[in-house]
């Protein structure tokens, strides 16, 4: 059974309220960052607000400079798709990463989440077929953050990018809600072909650090692909596949490991 993967505007507004809670009781522990604090959090009474703020700091550069950031991020706030992804990718991050002790510190140190967000606003620029500026965003997130999402690709909700460092999704990947992905890994194609090429990831699949997915084939609903497996042919519903090539060697009797995040396999 599938689970829904969406926070509604008062769970959005509660969750943003406990962020600004904690950024408070973090001023009072850490007086050292009470400046970054307020300018993060504190200052900003929404989600979308501080959100915006963020991905200015962190985008802004010689040719992205704070003007054009400040245009294209001006009506963030009214994009309600974006603040629930946001919102939605916060939680799911909070829920599965082991070493992840508040929400605020998705918010504030965990570079794969930015970098999702900054290419959900390259994506909806994308749509609007503004696409060299869409393309810069793309150039930006990847040099500051080591994570290269092409703007057209499709990504859902509640997606958790652990580490992120060397993540590669392709321009017509598909990836479906609830899904975690390590480090490392690639979406790709697996030549010079146009058209639709790369991978379409279904909902709950857990993808393992260093793999490789490549060519337009489907990771099944559940499924679980190994670190550094090579995956070259489609993967089935709840399979787990290992391997240079990929072979199947397990079931993960589960519609969402990306929720447990066990890497473990015995293929016995």
């Amino acid at each position: 059974m599938l689970l829904m993967i969406e926070l509604t505007t008062t769970e959005i507004t509660a969750l943003w309220d406990d962020m600004r809670a904690q950024a408070t009781r973090e001023c009072a522990h850490e007086p050292l960052l009470e400046q970054y604090l307020q300018s993060s959090v504190l200052e900003h009474t929404t989600l979308a607000d501080a959100l915006a703020n963020r991905l200015s700091d962190e985008l802004t550069c010689d040719i992205l400079d704070t003007v054009i950031l400040n245009e294209i991020l001006r009506d963030f706030g009214r994009d309600i798709s974006l603040i629930t992804a946001a919102a939605t990718d916060i939680q799911a991050t909070f829920e599965r990463d082991s070493a992840c002790e508040t929400r605020l510190s998705v918010f504030l140190f965990y570079k794969g989440f930015i970098a999702l967000q900054a290419y959900r606003v390259a994506n909806r620029l994308w749509s609007e077929g503004r696409y060299s500026l869409a393309l810069l965003l793309q150039s930006q997130i990847s040099l500051r953050f080591g994570i290269d999402i092409h703007p057209a690709a499709k990504i859902g909700r509640g997606i958790m990018l652990d580490h992120g460092f060397g993540l590669v999704i392709g321009e017509t990947a598909v990836i479906e809600d609830a899904v975690s992905i390590m480090q490392s890994v690639t979406l790709g194609g697996t030549g010079k072909e146009s058209g639709d090429r790369h991978p379409k990831i279904g909902h709950g699949v857990l993808i393992g650090p260093g793999a490789k997915i490549l060519g337009n084939i489907s990771i099944g609903c559940g499924a679980m692909v190994a670190a550094s497996s090579v995956v070259l042919k489609p993967v089935a519903k709840h399979a787990i596949v290992a391997g240079v090539p990929a072979r199947v060697v397990g079931d993960t009797q589960s519609d969402e490991p990306a929720m447990a995040m066990n890497h473990y396999f015995n293929c016995e």
